[in-house]
């Protein structure tokens, strides 16, 4: 299994706390989406995935895009530490909650658009400041009431172990932090983020953690793509 990921995206991020948290072993192949030839933009990597986005998962025959569709995919062909609870109601209410992070919150805030932003709309870093706290405190006020009903102790959003639904706030928590958002305002969502931080999965998952988080900031911006997309394009 190989996942296809950058160190800074959140959608990746997802990816990799469920892979952890089901144990299933991977190789990790970074994908700069910085830079001046980032290698998400390379011809190798829109032959594999046409999208040119991260995550991007490859299991044997399976390819997957797309965040949500590679963890629905994990939960169905890797049922150990089952990620959706067993009940019908509460398996529709995690959906609803990723999908309240991931359509409504991520979209309006992630790199793409951001850059957009700045680069072809010239907006001030204070008016782009201004839009992502925006978009994080619309989606949060709703995420906050949820996780309060359905969190047993504030650890886990739903009940007393993880769901997708940790997997999709965990990673946004930490965005809303790096660009200094206030959370002090969703005091269940601050505690269920500081308890998973803390447990291993969650942590070996997180930005820093990986192995190109602080090698994009030595390496050069002069290469396109990594030794094995280069390979793979050879294949």
């Amino acid at each position: 299994m190989q996942l296809y990921s950058y160190w800074r995206s959140s959608a990746a991020y997802r990816v990799r706390i469920a892979l952890n948290l089901k144990d299933i072993d991977y190789q990790l192949i970074p994908i700069t989406l910085v830079g001046q030839s980032p290698a998400h933009r390379s011809d190798a990597y829109r032959e594999l995935n046409p999208q040119m986005l991260v995550p991007f998962l490859v299991d044997g025959a399976v390819s997957v895009g797309q965040s949500q569709a590679i963890l629905e995919y994990l939960e169905e062909a890797y049922p150990a530490c089952p990620l959706l609870p067993q009940r019908t109601d509460l398996r529709a209410a995690v959906r609803s909650f990723c999908n309240a992070i991931c359509c409504d919150i991520h979209p309006l805030n992630n790199l793409r658009v951001m850059n957009y932003l700045t680069e072809r709309l010239e907006i001030s870093d204070q008016q782009r400041r201004e839009w992502y706290s925006h978009w994080i405190q619309e989606g949060f006020r709703s995420a906050e009431l949820t996780a309060r009903h359905y969190s047993a102790d504030g650890e886990f959003v739903f009940g007393d172990r993880p769901t997708l639904a940790d997997l999709c706030l965990i990673p946004q928590m930490y965005n809303a932090r790096r660009f200094r958002v206030a959370v002090t305002d969703y005091p269940t969502l601050k505690s269920i983020a500081d308890f998973c931080e803390q447990t291993a999965a969650f942590r070996a998952a997180a930005p820093e953690a990986q192995p190109d988080a602080e090698g994009e900031r030595r390496q050069s911006t002069g290469a396109s793509s990594s030794p094995e997309l280069q390979q793979k394009k050879a294949e």
